[in-house]
């Protein structure tokens, strides 16, 4: 008999960090129609949610300003391309083997029909992997984050590949809470963890959505470290899931896409200071605090910057100042879900700039 329990202990052991079950009916009908999991697999019950935790030393080379692709190579893509379908594998046999079928769902990496950026229907640009195809690859084919030519296979459905809010759906499965910053926190490892899903008609017995002290301590650390403040400290997006009222800052998403993957003249040590002084055909303006975010400003950062970048692991290199350290050291200094986690903390000193 498949139970809650064992799907719980299939998931732990095969690698999984934390593992907990929410019901389907959590997602209502105030979630846009093309981003809501219920028309993945209309007869789903369940959903699994699996979190797995990152170390906090691969941050380590990027707090020193000393190492910077570990992050990105081992916590983006070796979580989600490599463990996480492994441990999703692993459990989904388990489930069909009780003869209900196991929809599994890792990190595609925000290729839906609609944009992850500001929530656009049709082309939306992936600068980095326009890159790779026009300059590395050689080729005309362009690459997007949005999904461009689809349409709905039938009447009443939506168009495929449906991308859903990942840290929304492990709200709704019990394993934590928003942060103000719009990072998913647990208490068991504040920022520092990667997701991955199962939806099931199993109709297993769901957890109860986080209700514990608040993960978050509205410090605004996250604002106040974001070296493109990208994130607002008074405009708030607010929604429902299950009836819990999920919150975090308004977020400028093209210009933290900017700031992630290139940091700015204080926090690129791999581009020259008289790049950015030079800021030639105000190429940079978005990084320079001179022009609003939007898709050709963000075109032409990559395509000024793209020479620049020391390694190409698939996954963009992270040289941003960094919301998720900023909560790590905040949350282990002042008391939450980090303290007293680790002998040292991750921070000694201010963080560094050049």
């Amino acid at each position: 008999m498949l139970t809650a329990e064992k799907v719980k202990i299939a998931a732990l052991e095969a690698g999984a960090d934390l593992c907990g079950i929410g019901s389907m009916d959590r997602f209502d009908e105030n979630v846009p129609k093309e981003m809501n999991p219920k028309f993945l697999f209309p007869e789903a019950k369940s959903i699994i949610g699996m979190a797995f935790r990152i170390p906090r030393g691969v941050q380590r080379g990027i707090e020193e300003g000393t190492q910077f692709y570990q992050y990105p190579s081992m916590a983006y893509g070796g979580i989600n391309e490599i463990y996480a379908p492994s441990v999703l594998y692993h459990v989904g046999k388990v489930i069909e083997n009780e003869g209900y079928e196991a929809m599994l769902y890792r990190n595609t990496g925000a290729r839906g029909v609609v944009s992850d950026m500001d929530g656009s229907l049709g082309n939306t640009l992936s600068p980095e992997e326009q890159i790779e195809i026009s300059e590395r690859a050689k080729t005309e084919t362009a690459h997007h984050r949005t999904v461009q030519f689809t349409r709905p296979a039938r009447e009443d459905s939506v168009a495929p590949d449906l991308q859903f809010h990942f840290r929304l759906a492990a709200v709704a499965c019990g394993l934590g809470e928003m942060g103000w910053s719009k990072m998913f926190l647990t208490p068991q490892f504040g920022p520092l963890q990667r997701l991955a899903f199962i939806f099931t008609d199993a109709p297993l017995e769901p957890d109860p959505l986080y209700d514990g002290p608040p993960l978050c301590r509205r410090c605004m650390a996250c604002v106040r470290q974001c070296p493109g403040g990208c994130l607002s400290d008074k405009e708030s997006i607010k929604v429902s899931v299950g009836g819990k009222e999920c919150e975090w800052g308004k977020l400028d998403e093209w210009k933290c896409y900017a700031f992630y993957t290139h940091g700015g003249r204080y926090y690129n040590p791999f581009v020259p200071k008289e790049v950015f002084d030079k800021n030639e055909d105000g190429a940079l303006d978005v990084l320079e605090g001179k022009a609003e975010a939007d898709e050709v400003q963000i075109m032409n950062v990559y395509t000024a910057l793209s020479k620049y970048f020391p390694s190409w692991v698939g996954y963009n290199m992270a040289k941003c100042g960094g919301c998720i350290r900023a909560c790590v050291s905040m949350l282990e200094r002042k008391g939450s879900c980090m303290e007293g986690r680790f002998k040292e903390p991750l921070r000694t000193g201010k963080p560094w700039q050049l």
